[in-house]
């Protein structure tokens, strides 16, 4: 059974750090990539940003140059290194994995920047 965890959220003030761990257990086979995404309240769940095969990242523009995804494939774990946090990035942070056994996501874990 595939599991995706998330963890490292928390509540941080503005212009702060976080890093988010996923760590991926079971068998998923090849990846076509991994990514979060984040909802706010009242919002639709959004893209964050992704990592592909080969290390290479997108990011949505609210998060370019202060977010940076990364992965440990040793660990089987993803990360998202928050910087420069903004009370707009305040929301539940999901990860996902995209292979061809299925779509898997996380169960999310809570981010809250205070201004």
């Amino acid at each position: 059974q595939v599991q995706l965890v998330e963890s490292g959220g928390g509540l941080v003030p503005a212009g702060g750090s976080l890093r988010l761990s996923c760590a991926v257990s079971g068998s998923i086979g090849s990846v076509y990539g991994m990514g979060w995404y984040r909802q706010g309240s009242g919002n639709e769940r959004e893209l964050v940003g992704i990592i592909v095969p080969g290390h290479n990242t997108n990011y949505a523009d609210s998060v370019k140059g202060r977010f940076t995804i990364s992965r440990d494939n040793a660990k089987n774990t993803m990360y998202l290194q928050m910087n420069s946090l903004k009370p707009e990035d305040t929301g539940v942070y999901y990860c996902n994995v995209e292979s061809p056994l299925g779509d898997y996501w996380g169960q999310g874990t809570r981010v809250t920047v205070s201004s």
